[in-house]
């Protein structure tokens, strides 16, 4: 079993103000559809943000594959929020079940997404959404986690999943001209980094590498 606590920023880890940024904004952006529905977080790791759907939704269940990770959360939420061993590709929900799915920062680990897309429909009651937020492949500094296994794009995406007759609206994050002065003079030395193989691969490395070239 892979052991995701090396790739996943959990509470109480040292992180960028832009980290701090892109996991409240896309949590924030995922409330407005939670409210008074059926909630189902699939790879929500140790989450930070399950309080706020909690609050937000009818009724609300999370789950992730690595046990150390469900461990941390359990922990925090104790028995303010049901979380539980969830494998992404066999999800015991019953059919027409859940209004909303996330899988954020997540699919790009999937081993079979079809699967996963199988099961989200098979879930998922008509007219509902599934909510997903990956890491821009596009960007010029971007750097694939070693446990990844498909990065899509926003046109393979679309296509994935109008595939599975889900319409598709995209959203962007953290525009460019929206960076700081430190930002746009260190992106281009990560973006050497990863050229050069640089990049460290557990989250420990990359702590100190984000010291250097991120915003604190």
């Amino acid at each position: 079993m892979v052991d995701y606590t090396t790739v996943t920023e959990v509470s109480g880890d040292e992180v960028s103000q832009e980290q701090i940024q892109r996991l409240c904004n896309r949590y924030y952006w995922a409330e407005q559809y939670c409210a008074g529905k059926d909630i189902l977080e699939v790879a929500c790791g140790s989450d930070q943000s399950l309080g706020l759907l909690q609050r937000a939704s009818k009724t609300f269940e999370a789950g992730d594959i690595s046990d150390r990770l469900l461990a941390l959360a359990k922990r925090h939420y104790g028995d303010r929020v049901n979380v539980q061993k969830i494998d992404a590709h066999h999800m015991l929900f019953s059919d027409l079940s859940k209004d909303v799915i996330l899988c954020f920062e997540a699919i790009y680990y999937l081993e079979d997404v079809i699967k996963f897309l199988d099961e989200c429909r098979r879930i998922l009651r008509p007219g509902s959404m599934l909510l997903i937020a990956s890491a821009n492949k596009e960007f010029y500094d971007f750097n694939p986690s070693p446990y990844s296994h498909t990065y899509f794009g926003v046109v393979e995406m679309h296509d994935l999943l109008s595939r599975y007759g889900f319409a598709t609206e995209f959203f962007g994050d953290t525009p460019l001209e929206n960076l700081s002065i430190r930002q746009r003079i260190l992106r281009p030395i990560k973006k050497l980094v990863v050229q050069l193989g640089l990049v460290p691969k557990s989250m420990v490395g990359k702590k100190l590498l984000k010291k250097l070239v991120s915003a604190t």
